[in-house]
């Protein structure tokens, strides 16, 4: 049994070295002829063929191997070229919502900073201003050229109704800015020129328009109005009870303060006092509040 066995794989192994048969056409043409003259032919295709012999046999098989390869790979490319596609697509989509959304929350949020400015200061104004390379530039060489001038030019920086909302890149943004002005006329001035209680107003300003823009249902703020003047302690006082009153976004605050006017317009007052190292809570009623600061 061994012996057939390893007869067989011997005769398969010489039809695979045969390569591939010609066409049924070829052979037709040698179905006439005898024995003796098909021998004839094949010793004279056999002389023809030793020059040959360096060549592979198996060459034509290899070929059609690696064409179909060849098909299997296009396909694939094919198909990773239009994944490939699908995906920039995609990404190319959700820049231009970023984009969009990015637009429109500047937007929002410098409207309601304009009106929540004015509220607190009734004769100044303020906005937020879009910051370019280009403008960080400017204004670079302006301090190098003039330290002393402490004003700024309103025109100069993007303003929020510049903003092209039809064609908005935020990617030629570096940044947002603010300017303010405290007076009916004067100077726009940036954050850096401005005191300390000043900034702390702004900086107000800027958090209650975040909140009109997007709610949050409580605010913990620890003496937001320690470096404010009376005044600005009144108005910072008003725009807190309008908001915390409001129909529509209703807000709570919890607000530390050592000042009266906040004390003035709380709903419910509690003292902290310090006994024994313990800090205690307690609450208090608001003549008493007024007292206890």
């Amino acid at each position: 049994r061994s012996m057939c066995i390893s007869t067989r794989e011997e005769k398969m192994r010489s039809i695979r070295e045969l390569g591939s048969l010609p066409p049924p056409a070829e052979l037709d043409k040698h179905s006439g002829k005898s024995t003796e003259a098909l021998k004839n032919s094949i010793e004279g295709v056999n002389k023809k063929l030793k020059k040959y012999s360096h060549i592979n046999n198996k060459a034509f098989d290899q070929y059609i191997n690696f064409s179909e390869q060849r098909e299997s790979l296009l396909v694939r490319k094919a198909e990773l070229d239009q994944g490939a596609e699908k995906v920039e697509e995609l990404v190319s989509s959700l820049d231009q919502q970023k984009d969009e959304a990015i637009n429109r929350t500047f937007r929002g949020v410098s409207a309601h900073f304009k009106d929540v400015f004015e509220e607190l200061v009734p004769n100044g104004a303020g906005e937020l201003i879009l910051r370019t390379a280009m403008d960080e530039a400017m204004e670079d060489d302006a301090n190098d050229t003039d330290q002393d001038d402490d004003s700024v030019n309103a025109d100069s920086p993007k303003k929020a109704k510049d903003f092209d909302a039809n064609n908005p890149d935020v990617n030629l943004y570096r940044g947002i800015g603010i300017q303010v002005r405290f007076s009916a006329v004067g100077e726009n001035y940036l954050m850096s020129q401005l005191s300390g209680g000043q900034k702390a107003l702004v900086s107000l300003a800027l958090i209650f328009a975040i909140q009109r823009c997007d709610p949050a249902p409580f605010y913990i703020l620890d003496e937001l109005d320690q470096a404010l003047d009376a005044s600005y302690r009144a108005a910072v006082a008003n725009l807190i009870q309008k908001q915390a009153t409001s129909t529509e976004n209703p807000t709570q605050f919890i607000v530390s303060t050592f000042r009266p006017e906040l004390v003035a317009i709380a709903n419910r007052c509690y003292g902290i006092s310090l006994q024994n190292k313990v800090s205690r809570i307690h609450p208090l009623s608001k003549k008493d509040a007024l007292h206890f600061i």
